[in-house]
């Protein structure tokens, strides 16, 4: 049977969407990943832009919020901030929660450059979070 994964953030725009790409590239057929959040922002346009940078096409996700899943039996539920973390609603099943705060890289500051910068940090960081996820769990 497939494993189900959801990966939890504030808005679904960035940390997320950048997680759900990853886990996708990372487990192939191997897993359905969902991404939601306590909240839905839209897809944050330099997470789209970044993922492309490392040849992975997010461009087509959407912004969900986490009612949207209360029916599934996820397997795993990563909380990628802390702030969704601790509003993350209770979810009847035997899912494997894990965290990991990841620095919001929406919240970057400065020239364009410098925040395209920040983002590239942030996906290198999930990107090393998702390949390890992978290989422990499947």
């Amino acid at each position: 049977m497939t494993k189900k994964i959801l990966v939890l953030c504030t808005g679904n725009s960035c940390r997320s969407q950048i997680a759900d790409g990853y886990l996708k590239h990372f487990l192939g057929n191997k897993a359905e990943v969902y991404s939601a959040g306590v909240e839905t922002h839209g897809v944050n346009p330099r997470a789209i832009a970044t993922m492309k940078e490392d040849g992975i096409d997010i461009s087509n996700h959407t912004s969900n919020h986490i009612d949207e899943y209360q029916n599934i039996d996820f397997d795993f539920v990563i909380t990628v901030c802390d702030n969704a973390k601790e509003r993350c609603p209770f979810f009847p099943s035997k899912a494997i929660k894990l965290h990991y705060n990841f620095h919001d890289p929406a919240k970057a500051t400065g020239n364009e450059e410098e925040i395209l910068e920040e983002f590239r940090t942030v996906r290198q960081t999930i990107k090393a979070f998702c390949e390890q996820f992978s290989k422990e769990h499947f």
